[in-house]
């Protein structure tokens, strides 16, 4: 059996909202977590609509039944560990696109920040490290750096990125060992950063959000 490759077009969409990005004060990407929708995963972020801010929600390309036979919820995934590679390289170049698409017009003087949940902690750190796109700030939520990411590289292209891991107290994802060993990496690598705690799970709190965008 021989395996074959080739590239397709194909569509893919996001959602935003706010204001206009021409115009924004303030750019934010939003990338959801396994088995989410971009469309509902953006209305967590409603408060960030103020008229100042654009709040853009990717989706990512693979989508999936979440419930067997009763096929009346569908998810989003980023990738599988199956042909792995490929959808890193398909998924870093679509967000690259849409980035483009985005920021193209925006104000010179507007800031640009990514913001991963859960899955969406490891696309956004792996985007801005091998993608094109750059941010102000890198807000890592409920998830992980991965662990096969380059953090020499990741030194060089997040110099002006200030990274900020949040982590609920119950988290079963991002536990105090794991955000421990993160920040050990990143400190051995000299990667600066911020952690933001608070009382709760794996979720998305808008108190908390409200902290950081203050």
């Amino acid at each position: 059996m021989d395996e074959h490759r080739l590239s397709v077009p194909r569509s893919a969409r996001y959602f935003t909202a706010g204001a206009d990005s021409r115009t924004a004060r303030d750019i934010w990407f939003v990338l959801h977590g396994y088995g989410q929708l971009a469309g509902r995963f953006l209305r967590h972020f409603a408060g960030l609509s103020d008229g100042q801010r654009t709040v853009v929600a990717p989706e990512a390309l693979s989508r999936f039944y979440l419930e067997g036979d009763a096929r009346d919820k569908v998810g989003a995934s980023w990738m599988t560990r199956e042909d792995r590679l490929a959808e890193i390289d398909d998924y870093v170049h679509y967000l690259d696109v849409v980035f483009s698409e985005v920021t193209h017009e925006r104000r010179p003087d507007g800031g640009i920040h990514v913001l991963g949940f859960s899955q969406g902690t490891a696309t956004a750190c792996r985007w801005l490290v091998y993608g094109r796109a750059h941010a102000d700030r890198l807000i890592l939520w409920g998830g992980e750096v991965p662990p096969d990411l380059d953090l020499v590289r990741a030194r060089e292209s997040w110099q002006h990125t200030g990274v900020v891991f949040v982590a609920g107290s119950g988290d079963p994802f991002i536990t105090p060992k794991v955000l421990a060993r993160d920040e050990q990496r990143l400190r051995d690598h000299g990667i600066g950063y911020q952690v933001e705690r608070f009382e709760g799970g794996h979720e998305i709190r808008q108190e908390v959000l409200d902290r950081i965008t203050a």
